[in-house]
């Protein structure tokens, strides 16, 4: 009996897993000192109504034996697939066909099982700082010998550059997790080219979308010319809808991406059928819901209540002599801290003289030492409770 020894090569808790043990150790010592908690990624809007008024609706379905509902199709319900396909793809002058697209638990999933398709030998490119799924997967499953990191600084615009070297399978996530800056149409087509140029793969996690206030900056990958030839796109209701705490998401496989020949989307759709039953008929539904005329715009309401927390956290920041980052395109806020301090110790500086929680940009790679996210998915309440205890105590 052995284990996988590749799972050693990774810390032993995830990131925000750390993040909260030290939280919960402090909320544990000081339990007169509330906290406002803007770390990790998690919305707290209630769902739409639209949503929740479906959910409800099928539940009713899964109780009479007349329109009970058993194991979901393998890859969604035909009618959530099409509301999709029209909404996220034809509205915007993307031709897919339904077969292309792949509903899932959520994109962090799907962005961590695509490896399956993947040979060992293919050599990774991720951004530096980045969402630690793709690397901690990758390394999971034994493909982090030859893993290139790509920096994304201040000095080059927090856009990676394009390597000089081959890269098979690169890791694109735009608007950013975790700086919240945005890639624009002429700088992603540049690694459009590249990925055909070289036979790359190109993983492209959408999932913060919704956020895109700037006409220059694609809500997909396939807006640009010969995508679907070298990309696979993510994307994820956990964002877009809050659907953090119910799970959906959808993944993209065009039928023209081939490598030797074969079709990925094949390869993808034996995995899924495979290793995956499915979404619930009433997660479902309540996906679907999103795409009525009433559900858009309770969508777009909530997804402006958290571009307006991103403004005050910005704005406030800004105001006390932060460098600051994100916010545009984005519900992060990348800051640079202040006075050389590493991440982590502001993390500390802030948790325990203001009882404010981020997230240290180390924790998200090398590059991301001496800086520090911030999320807007807080109550408008808390965040600005929180920007004004970082105001007091800065003394601006």
């Amino acid at each position: 009996m052995k284990i996988n020894e590749n799972f050693l090569k990774i810390q032993s808790s995830y990131l925000f897993s750390n993040i909260a043990k030290k939280v919960n150790a402090y909320v544990a010592a000081n339990p007169d000192k509330p906290i406002i908690r803007l770390g990790i990624g998690d919305v707290t809007r209630p769902l739409a109504d639209e949503c929740i008024t479906a959910m409800h609706k099928a539940v009713d379905h899964m109780a009479d034996e007349k329109t009970f509902m058993g194991y979901p199709p393998e890859y969604g319900h035909s009618w959530l697939i099409t509301a999709i396909n029209e909404n996220d793809y034809k509205s915007r002058g993307v031709e897919l066909d339904n077969s292309e697209i792949f509903v899932s638990d959520g994109a962090k999933s799907d962005c961590g099982n695509i490896g399956d398709i993947f040979s060992l030998d293919n050599r990774v490119a991720v951004c530096d700082p980045v969402y630690p799924v793709y690397v901690d997967t990758n390394v999971m499953m034994g493909r982090s010998k030859d893993m290139l990191y790509m920096p994304c600084t201040a000095e080059n615009g927090f856009l990676p550059q394009i390597p000089t070297e081959k890269a098979d399978i690169i890791y694109l996530c735009f608007p950013n997790n975790p700086t919240g800056m945005a890639i624009t149409k002429d700088e992603l087509k540049k690694w459009v080219d590249y990925a055909n140029a070289n036979g790359s793969v190109i993983l492209f996690d959408s999932a913060y979308e919704a956020f895109i206030t700037e006409d220059n900056v694609p809500h997909s990958i396939y807006e640009i010319e010969g995508a679907k030839t070298c990309a696979i796109e993510f994307r994820s209701f956990s964002k877009t809808a809050g659907f953090t705490g119910v799970r959906c998401g959808y993944t993209v496989v065009p039928h023209d991406l081939k490598v030797d020949g074969v079709e990925l989307n094949a390869l993808w759709a034996r995995r899924q059928a495979t290793k995956f039953n499915g979404v619930s008929y009433i997660t479902q539904r309540a996906a679907a819901a999103c795409y009525t005329d009433a559900g858009k715009q309770q969508i777009r309401d909530t997804i402006a209540y958290y571009q307006k927390n991103a403004k005050v956290i910005y704005d406030g920041l800004k105001s006390c002599g932060f460098t600051v980052y994100g916010a545009v395109n984005s519900p992060y806020v990348w800051l640079k801290t202040p006075d050389g301090m590493k991440s982590w110790d502001f993390f500390d500086l802030l948790l325990e003289n203001i009882q404010v929680v981020g997230t240290p940009g180390e924790g998200f790679g090398p590059s991301g030492e001496g800086y520090f996210r911030l999320t807007s998915f807080g109550s408008a309440e808390n965040t600005a409770k929180a920007v004004e205890r970082i105001k007091n105590y800065f003394g601006k």
